[in-house]
């Protein structure tokens, strides 16, 4: 049975409507009557591909029990059910930043596999931070289904109904928004004045606890996105370059500079949650001095020649590719004539 919580500012009876207040309850409304729908949809669906062969695709299990349960019987039974046949569990409350079995999960699972929960809330600590985990899943080609809500990624239905609870909590800030310039009006109208007295009059101690409160924010989400990208940084680093794990990272859907991948690291480090060995200087390579020669001679022999016309010269020479291939590529006769420009074999 679908029961998904909608944001309790949609039915705060003593609040004034607002434009995006409405259409929250708009939206809840039509959420609501196709979700009805689509729950006799599923059913039907389910009916029809009882005697269907199983899918191949793994299904990996995680269970929140919280403080005053004392056993885990009901949600390991539903995911076994399922056809879990790995489960991680981790005991505290659904506020508690301390679930290694969560993260243990989150570094084992591998694309085209699947992380079932029983219900949504065993898993984000706020619908804003389950959204933003179930997309960094997604980027990584994982899928996610909860039992007893109706989001299933393998599904038409349930990437709607993901996309449903990412338009209320986008709707639910509008109405928080709206509300907090309201009462900021509201204030000034009578003489207040907005905003922190401490930082408005400059005090120290006012100034440091905002900025110890950034730093934590800034490490907090450091810690919840480890998963997606600390390992890859673990595994190269320091015999490869800043810019060629930026470079990898980026290519997996991420979005990485290389500054701001280096300040990550050295934020963690820090803190001691990662070896200080990562920092440290990466080796200079040493260039193939022949090949470099002979792609900027081939260059200087002939300005015309785009990367693929001198790519091609080299193919007739006889000459082997750098990087392995039959063939030369652009991207391999660009890298031998940045490293000429920055020997001074070719001018700027």
């Amino acid at each position: 049975m679908y029961r998904m919580q909608l944001p309790a500012t949609i039915f705060n009876n003593n609040a004034p409507m607002t434009a995006a207040h409405g259409r929250v309850v708009i939206l809840s409304v039509l959420i609501c009557l196709y979700l009805r729908m689509m729950r006799v949809e599923t059913a039907n669906t389910e009916d029809a591909s009882r005697g269907a062969e199983p899918t191949s695709r793994r299904l990996i299990g995680y269970a929140r029990i919280a403080p005053d349960a004392h056993h885990t019987d009901t949600q390991a039974t539903e995911l076994r059910a399922a056809g879990c046949d790995q489960i991680r569990q981790d005991h505290g409350s659904g506020t508690s930043d301390n679930r290694p079995g969560l993260k243990k999960l989150l570094n084992e699972i591998t694309q085209g596999e699947t992380l079932v929960v029983t219900d949504l809330h065993r898993l984000g600590q706020s619908p804003a931070n389950l959204l933003q985990l179930i997309e960094r899943l997604l980027a990584r080609g994982i899928h996610f289904r909860s039992l007893n809500d109706p989001i299933d990624t393998t599904t038409s239905q349930g990437m709607f109904a993901l996309e449903v609870l990412g338009a209320i909590i986008k709707l639910d800030r509008s109405v928080t928004a709206e509300r907090t310039k309201a009462g900021m009006k509201a204030a000034k109208a009578k003489g207040k004045l907005a905003g922190n007295p401490g930082l408005r009059d400059r005090l120290p101690e006012a100034r440091a606890a905002i900025s110890k409160a950034r730093e934590k924010a800034y490490l907090d989400e450091l810690q919840s996105s480890s998963e997606s990208w600390l390992p890859v940084v673990q595994q190269l680093r320091p015999q490869h370059s800043w810019e060629n794990i930026a470079l990898i990272l980026n290519r997996r859907g991420q979005d990485w500079t290389v500054e701001r991948l280096r300040r990550a690291v050295h934020r963690m480090a820090r803190e001691k949650l990662v070896d200080p060995e990562l920092l440290s200087r990466s080796s200079r390579r040493i260039p193939d001095d022949r090949v470099m020669k002979l792609v900027a001679a081939v260059a200087i022999a002939d300005p015309t020649l785009s990367l693929r016309g001198i790519a091609a010269q080299l193919d007739e020479m006889g000459e082997r590719p750098a990087r392995g291939g039959r063939k030369w590529q652009p991207s391999s006769v660009r890298h031998f004539l940045d490293e000429a420009h920055r020997f001074g074999l070719l001018p700027r």
